[in-house]
């Protein structure tokens, strides 16, 4: 049972707030804690010039502001503290901060602690945003009204008041929002689990950490949904303090969903057959096995096939864009790890030319090259990491004495003429970077964008 929203409104007013981060996900935070009472100091990196006419209307609405280079070193003094998603909690100033009592939190975690209504919590290293999707639009179709939050649509916390007990929300996590989570959804997911965001995490442990924080908190009439293929994800039932289901698309599960000669089952009761899934590939069976276990306390097997049969999928995602010269273009710009280029790539069951490369999250790109290289015409590389891929599919295309022409260039625009120039009729082109898109783009709906507007041009 979750806590009542009067108390956190109890506890916040005239306490001394400080919110680190004047992005967009947290200027809505901003005035609703000015409105719940709380004095507010906001920090940021930048400078008041490039935040620009935001400051202006912070300042005017009573907000201090504590930017540039040096802001943390300001962050003294404060009884509450909400912190962004992407700053550690073991950064000096935070650690700092705590010691001398600051109660430090985020706004998902305060979300999720005072939430009225049911939580369903998707994390994982990928299909986490079109899991998310799936069962937003199951309990939609359901009849309930449904709320989508976390990482994707918008910040729910502001909205928390709209928010009744019959309601459901679906939310979205990344290994950030939960690493210093102390409080979990009554619904918990996890996709699977594999090398990511090594560039921010220690290590691959840590990774794994603060994914489990999405369930170690719960309750014993909780629920907990972990994908029994991944080996990762598969130990992990043996800690749930609560419930636990299962999908599977290698063995038949008693207490979940699986796969099973073309068809999908959710507790032994058929939902489709795999044909009739409007989207492809055997990664989104496995979302829509989630996706089912998710809801099967809330949906029917008839709300449940109506969106496997109608869900065109999710932008960014292996999307169609276009057909020129007989050629297919692909914008699958979510891929930011080499397991979910390599899951994008199974669903075509052809080669393709794929565009790779970008920001360097310090993930190895061995299984690329390992489980790609029969999947792959020609790579097409660019970003921060071209030579980094580009070495080792060399280097195992040596070991194996099999040859993938790989073209590096230096822009999208070069890339997608480059792709043009090289394809033949019926060939499928892909953008499926394998990598984040820092190096060259704010992130990966704008490179995503980018793509498809150079693509419809040509």
């Amino acid at each position: 049972m979750n806590k009542d929203f009067c108390d956190f409104q109890k506890f916040i007013k005239d306490k001394k707030t400080a919110v680190v981060g004047i992005g967009i996900s947290n200027r809505p935070l901003i005035d609703f804690l000015i409105e719940l009472g709380a004095r507010v100091t906001a920090f940021d990196k930048k400078t008041k010039k490039e935040i620009g006419d935001i400051a202006i209307e912070l300042e005017t609405k009573g907000v201090t502001l504590i930017v540039g280079e040096d802001y943390l070193d300001f962050l003294k003094g404060y009884e509450v503290i909400f912190k962004t998603p992407s700053m550690r909690i073991d950064s000096p100033a935070l650690v700092k901060a705590k010691q001398e009592g600051a109660y430090i939190t985020s706004e998902m975690e305060e979300f999720v602690r005072y939430c009225p209504a049911k939580v369903i919590g998707v994390t994982g290293s990928d299909g986490k945003t079109t899991t998310t999707t799936l069962i937003y639009n199951i309990l939609k179709e359901e009849g309930y009204k449904t709320w989508v939050g976390g990482n994707i649509g918008t910040p729910l916390f502001t909205r928390i008041k709209e928010m009744k007990s019959g309601d459901r929300v679906v939310l979205e996590l990344s290994s950030f929002q939960l690493m210093t989570m102390d409080v979990s959804p009554q619904v918990s997911i996890i996709t699977n689990l594999s090398p990511n965001h090594l560039d921010i995490h220690k290590d691959m442990k840590e990774y794994i950490n603060a994914k489990k924080n999405v369930y170690k908190f719960q309750e014993d009439t909780d629920l907990l949904i972990l994908n029994k293929d991944n080996d990762i994800t598969a130990d992990m039932a043996d800690e749930a303090n609560g419930k636990v289901m299962e999908f599977s698309r290698k063995y038949k599960v008693k207490d979940g969903a699986y796969f099973s000669e073309g068809k999908l089952y959710v507790l032994d009761k058929f939902v489709c057959n795999k044909e009739d899934i409007v989207i492809k590939g055997m990664h989104n069976v496995e979302n829509f096995l989630a996706a089912f276990c998710a809801t099967t306390n809330d949906a029917s097997i008839k709300s449940m096939k109506k969106v496997a049969t109608t869900f065109s999928g999710v932008e960014h995602r292996s999307e169609f864009i276009r057909e020129l010269d007989g050629v297919k273009y692909y914008n699958d710009s979510i891929a930011s790890s080499p397991t979910r280029t390599l899951a994008s790539l199974r669903a075509f069951e052809k080669k393709v030319i794929l565009i790779a490369g970008g920001y360097d999250k310090n993930i190895p790109f061995e299984p690329l090259a390992q489980q790609g290289s029969t999947m792959i015409k020609k790579l097409i590389l660019l970003g921060n990491t071209k030579d980094k891929i580009e070495a080792v599919f060399n280097k195992f295309m040596k070991d194996k004495k099999i040859c993938i022409p790989i073209i590096k260039v230096n822009t999208l625009e070069e890339a997608v003429n480059k792709a043009k120039s090289e394809a033949e009729s019926g060939d499928i082109v892909t953008l499926s970077p394998a990598c984040a898109s820092f190096d060259m783009f704010p992130n990966f709906e704008v490179r995503g964008n980018k793509f498809k507007e150079i693509v419809n041009k040509i």
